[in-house]
């Protein structure tokens, strides 16, 4: 007999081609906690047939893998939109949109709003973990201020960048919404009150009460750079500071608009906003140690533009492998150009960049038409290898299977780097085995010697993976090389 916790989640979640038990979430993530709660309330209220869950873009989006109920995935920002419409066509169901700081703080937010100010009978569970996760840690609406992230590194400064968005405070002053509710993931106590408010989100949707918004305050320890202790308490205490627990409004038990809502205290010391220093170099601002190697790009017309495309799943080192053929580029005076792009599933779904490299500056990082293509599986490889000019490289990983063949006059080379990486004993390191691919090919028209400095640079957090991943290099590039 099935538990049910069970009940509640898949047994298991076949993501990339794989089944496993584990999430993709950080340590220490809110989004893990409130999905299995949400997945036990489900179950526990006998709701799983009934509801129908409204997926977001961002670190939420892969639900679908983990909740055992009906899914719709909605365009970024769009799902509010998407939730009036199944709640309207399937009046009987539970539809509950889950949704992120960019999601419903930003792109969404206007959908969001107008849902709740018309009353739609769903209920949206709203994640603010205070920045943008899924894409690094960049400000978000509800960045505290003060708070470093990636596009406010000395603190966000409301006079350039305004104040905290307070999403239950702005909802509150609407008519229709039944419940508003702002509770948090940082404790245990907390985790029960949470799982509490989402037990009435339910309710209010199974009895078609109105709209209902649950906003979740949860850490994100990754991009606060913290420990998953650390980010608890930063939730707990910078984060409340400005967004108060509390049930803002729940008309069954206190009327419209009667709920009192407390006002957010000062910034703390850790949080203030300082003068944002000045430099006199960018070396200098991002902290370049002297005696870097940096070079400016050099004008050489002889060098012809050469145009790169990197492509796989999240998670199999696509990104930081154009990273690295870029900053060869760079340290070997050539103008260079990195673009990622990745599809709403980006850990574990599609991700690509192009990277274009010329003696000449560039007008457009996009790649349309690459004369090199390197790709670790078949929907990347089928995807671009029609789009490879003629004269092109095509490097893919063994595994995949040729279905396409690439076109007329483009060179094929199938490289095991996924399983010489496994055969290595470091999994991870299939993109440092298509480095060596692309140096054993002379597919770049960049030294080797830049491309292991730039790999070798590329380690500079984790330099005790330096020499392992140069020795990786090494032999993955000899064990090519031989007949």
């Amino acid at each position: 007999m099935k538990t049910i916790e069970q009940k509640g989640m898949y047994q298991k979640f076949p993501r990339s081609g794989k089944d496993t038990r584990v999430t993709h979430y950080c340590a220490g993530c809110g989004h893990g906690i409130v999905n299995k709660l949400v997945a036990e309330c489900c179950a526990e209220m006998g709701l799983q047939d009934r509801t129908i869950f409204v997926d977001p873009v961002g670190c939420g989006v892969f639900t679908y893998y983990y909740w055992d109920a009906a899914h719709i995935s909605a365009a970024h920002g769009r799902a509010s939109a998407a939730a009036t419409g199944v709640c309207r066509a399937r009046p009987d169901a539970v539809t509950i949109a889950y949704q992120g700081d960019g999601d419903l703080g930003a792109i969404g937010f206007n959908n969001a709003f107008q849902a709740a100010s018309r009353g739609e009978k769903f209920g949206c569970i709203f994640i603010n973990n205070s920045l943008y996760g899924m894409t690094g840690g960049q400000m978000a609406p509800t960045t505290l201020e003060g708070e470093k992230t990636t596009t406010t590194p000395f603190g966000r400064d409301p006079a350039l960048t305004g104040h905290p968005l307070h999403v239950c405070e702005v909802f509150s002053q609407l008519q229709a919404p039944v419940y508003i509710a702002r509770v948090s993931v940082a404790d245990t106590k907390r985790i029960l009150q949470c799982k509490a408010a989402i037990k009435r989100l339910f309710e209010i949707q199974r009895d078609r009460k109105g709209y209902a918004l649950l906003e979740i305050l949860a850490p994100c320890p990754t991009n606060f750079g913290m420990n998953p202790l650390k980010a608890a308490e930063f939730c707990k205490n910078e984060m409340e500071a400005e967004f108060p627990l509390g049930v803002f409004r729940d008309t069954e038990k206190t009327g419209v608009g009667e709920a009192a809502i407390p006002k957010p205290q000062a910034p703390s010391a850790i949080l203030a906003v300082k003068p944002v220093p000045q430099f006199a170099t960018c070396a200098e601002l991002f902290g370049v140690p002297d005696g870097v190697d940096a070079p400016p790009a050099e004008n050489d017309p002889s060098v012809p533009e050469r145009r790169f495309k990197f492509a796989g799943y999240g998670g199999q080192g696509i990104l930081s492998l154009g990273i690295c053929v870029a900053e060869a580029a760079r340290l070997q005076r050539r103008h260079t150009l990195w673009f990622p792009s990745y599809g709403p599933e980006q850990r574990g779904g599609s991700a690509s960049c192009s990277v274009v490299v010329s003696g000449t500056p560039i007008g457009s990082p996009t790649v349309e038409h690459p004369d090199v293509l390197v790709c670790m599986n078949q929907p990347s490889y089928e995807r671009f290898v029609g789009d490879v000019k003629k004269g092109g490289i095509v490097i893919v990983d063994a595994s995949v299977p040729i279905m396409k063949q690439p076109p007329e006059g483009v060179k094929l080379h199938q490289v095991p780097a996924i399983k010489m990486a496994e055969d290595f004993g470091v999994p991870k390191a299939a993109n440092t085995m298509m480095l060596a691919a692309l140096r054993a090919f002379k597919a770049t028209g960049l030294d080797d010697e830049h491309l292991e400095t730039a790999l070798c640079a590329s380690f500079k957090k984790k330099p005790q993976l330096i020499e392992k991943n140069r020795d990786l290099l090494h032999r993955a590039e000899a064990a090519l090389k031989q007949p």
